[in-house]
């Protein structure tokens, strides 16, 4: 199939903003909890209830103080924090004097700070931390438009709500009142793993549309009355943001915690319906729980669950688990599953994975362990997911259907493109890369597909990534990298061959789940010491061939390396979303691809 759509709902909106939701909830129901807000020693295990009323008030006096401050309609606004409360109260202030947000990733470095506050003309910066304000400092005199920055650990909240004192509460409602949907709301900086960055334009009406869409889809997780979510990815990732929005819409209890390295301890103390990450996210998860299961002495057991979990997966493709099959998953169910589950919270019935496509192997795992995982497709220029799985209708391996009033389409060379009212209108001044990705009212996303009979959509690899060998054999490195860093002693994999006689692959590892292994074989847990061990590249080889069990022989990895390095998203090797910046590790790794042929 070359094309497939599916039918929007309801009407385009023609009147309204992103506010409005809160408002909604002020009038129906003031007291509906609509975040909890973690606090370090509080009770109720740390989290406090914000009701609408709550959330209003608060929204309104930071946005008094962004009016007091001088912020005119159509102004830049630059948020640099973690995900935080403070986060969504400042987004919706800035939206609510008609204002435009740019979020920027707390770990960007100072030129790329630079880049994306000069390009957007950001006229003020909300920072959370003291070292935030001091890059900003080093760059200053490269930001001749910005002309205010606080720091939220420095009573940034509390400086606006005095600041806007004076403002009222008529004046404000006129500024919110003007924004309309086309107004612009936020400009979504692309994490640039090819290239750099470029500021995606998003009005409130693609936002809007977007959250439309994603909240009839999954209606099942936006349950206003019982459903929960706690955010941990960054709220510059554009797919965090509809999820936020998401929750102010539907009154489900949003929570937020940046904290990854107690995310299980605010999982369980929040208890969330539904989590959101991206596919690096639940492969960690995923090396964790086998990790821990080797440190007690149950890696064999691990390891049958994990492949009896996957089994009960496939078997709903074709039919129904045996008999044999559901007896052994009822008994892992008691030793296995059910804890893996109290990790997250005990109630999460869902995952919502995008970013990139998970691995068909990971889907089938969590789907066999009771948590299935839902993905979005999408980029920050279509506003996060036009297609999505659907619970009763997630058929693995694919990102799923279109969402309502989406349209998808395969192009003559295998491109995906797609249409529909939350695709933006184009790149932040830059109107020749726009022309570029808008052509005939299609958005090319430079990803390669397919589209099956029922309409549902496989994504095979990005257009600018597919390797060619000297023989001529074309290469989507995704899949083979997928299934190599499925194994636990894995961090990344890197699958080269553009060029030379036959497919390789760089590979780094998990220096924790590596440190386990080497303790139980007697070995020191030093990387650098294993990197050569020949049984760890046994174990290697091992994830190697089960990757090559998916490809045919001539795109399969004939060698590896392991090496000693980490990538990191401070080392520049990885993006704020965990993707791999391909370019750059090639650069720094040159030598030892070329070590691949020798």
């Amino acid at each position: 199939m070359r094309e497939f759509s599916t039918p929007a709902a309801g009407g385009h909106r023609t009147g309204g903003n992103l506010t409005d939701d809160v408002l909604a909830h002020v009038g129906a129901e003031p007291s509906k909890v609509l975040l909890r807000r973690r606090h370090r020693g509080s009770p109720a295990d740390g989290w406090s209830e914000v009701t609408a009323a709550d959330f209003h008030a608060q929204v309104m006096d930071v946005a008094k103080g962004l009016v007091a401050a001088g912020v005119q309609a159509g102004e830049r606004v630059a948020l640099l924090a973690r995900t935080r409360f403070e986060w969504t109260v400042l987004d919706y202030a800035i939206w609510w004097i008609g204002a435009v947000t740019v979020p920027v990733y707390e770990s960007s470095p100072a030129d790329q700070v630079a880049f994306v506050l000069a390009d957007s003309e950001a006229v003020a910066l909300l920072v959370e931390y003291a070292a935030h304000a001091d890059r900003v400092a080093s760059v200053r005199h490269r930001l001749p438009a910005l002309r205010r920055v606080w720091t939220l650990e420095k009573g940034a909240v509390e400086q606006l709500t005095e600041l806007g004192a004076q403002v009222s509460d008529d004046a404000l409602e006129q500024r919110r009142r003007a924004v309309r949907p086309g107004w612009l709301a936020t400009i979504v900086y692309t994490s640039g793993t090819t290239g750099s960055a470029r500021g995606c334009a998003l009005t409130h009406g693609h936002l809007m549309a977007e959250v439309d869409a994603v909240t009839e889809a999954w209606e099942h997780l936006f349950d206003g009355e019982q459903g929960s979510t706690l955010l941990f990815l960054p709220l510059a990732h554009v797919f965090a943001r509809v999820i936020q929005v998401g929750c102010i819409r539907t009154g489900t209890t949003l929570g937020h915690t940046a904290d990854m390295t107690d995310l299980l301890g605010a999982l369980g103390s929040f208890a969330p319906t539904f989590v959101l990450g991206v596919p690096r996210v639940f492969e960690k998860i995923y090396a964790a729980a086998a990790q821990e299961a080797a440190v007690r002495g149950r890696g064999r057991l691990f390891a049958a669950a994990a492949g009896t979990a996957i089994a009960w997966s496939h078997s709903y493709e074709s039919g129904r688990p045996g008999t044999l099959l559901r007896a052994r998953h009822g008994i892992l169910e008691y030793l296995v599953y059910r804890r893996l589950r109290a990790l997250l919270g005990g109630r999460v019935r869902f995952a919502l994975s995008g970013g990139a496509p998970m691995s068909r192997r990971l889907s089938h795992f969590f789907r066999g362990v009771g948590v299935p995982v839902l993905e979005g497709y999408g980029l920050t220029e279509t506003t996060a997911a036009v297609t999505a799985t659907l619970p009763g209708l997630n058929k693995v391996g694919t990102v799923g259907r279109p969402l309502p009033g989406v349209t998808v389409r395969i192009a003559d060379d295998g491109e995906l493109l797609c249409r529909g009212p939350q695709v933006f209108d184009g790149y932040w001044n830059d109107a020749e890369a726009t022309a570029s990705a808008l052509t005939g009212g299609w958005f090319h996303t430079g990803d390669l597909g397919e589209i099956d009979g029922e309409g549902f959509v496989r994504v095979t690899g990005r257009k600018n990534e597919i390797l060619v060998t000297a023989g001529g054999k074309n290469v989507a490195p995704a899949l083979l990298e997928d299934r190599i860093r499925a194994h636990p002693m894995v961090d990344h994999c890197l699958v080269v061959g553009d060029g030379r006689p036959y497919v390789a692959a760089l590979v780094t590892l998990d220096p924790d789940a590596a440190g386990v292994w080497a303790r139980a074989n007697g070995r020191r847990p030093e990387v650098i010491e294993l990197a050569d061990d020949p049984d760890l590249r046994d174990e290697i080889h091992g994830a190697v061939e089960a990757a090559n069990a998916a490809v045919s022989p001539a795109e399969s990895v004939r060698r590896f390396r392991v090496l000693t390095a980490r990538w990191t998203e401070e080392g520049g090797q990885l993006t704020p979303s965990l993707n791999l910046r391909r370019r750059q590790v090639m650069d720094e790794h040159g030598h030892d691809v070329d070590a691949l042929y020798d």
